[in-house]
């Protein structure tokens, strides 16, 4: 059975950013990481991380007088759920459309081509 999802925001997805490239971290340093990349105030991240405590997407360890957090919620779960959210409400859960969609709004790279046939073989080669 498949764990459920921990639905977490636009806002509080940049909270977990500096926990996805490096964990534990305390409450400082990630605070200061979101303030490099924002002019949120320490009072904005610190509320957003705890919501993210509360919904089980973070994890904190006592270490000392501190707290040290860590993901729990990892980020290919989460682009997993945002991919699988987006492909429901605006494409009708079909992968197809997507690609058609930016086939013809967007500009593909021979790169991107390229590895859209590999992916395409390989799951080809999986069905067999």
């Amino acid at each position: 059975m498949l764990p459920s999802p921990i639905p977490i925001s636009e806002a509080e997805s940049l909270v977990m950013e500096p926990l996805w490239r490096e964990s534990p971290l305390a409450s400082e340093q990630i605070v200061a990481a979101v303030q490099a990349d924002s002019d949120w105030h320490e009072k904005t991240i610190r509320t957003l991380l705890n919501r993210l405590l509360g919904k089980g997407a973070v994890s904190a360890e006592k270490d000392g007088r501190r707290y040290l957090y860590s993901p729990v919620l990892s980020r290919e779960q989460w682009q997993s759920q945002e991919s699988r959210n987006l492909l429901d409400r605006v494409f009708g859960g079909r992968v197809a459309p997507l690609l058609a969609h930016f086939s013809r709004h967007e500009k593909l790279s021979a790169k991107d081509v390229d590895e859209l046939r590999k992916l395409l073989d390989a799951i080809e080669r999986k069905e067999h």
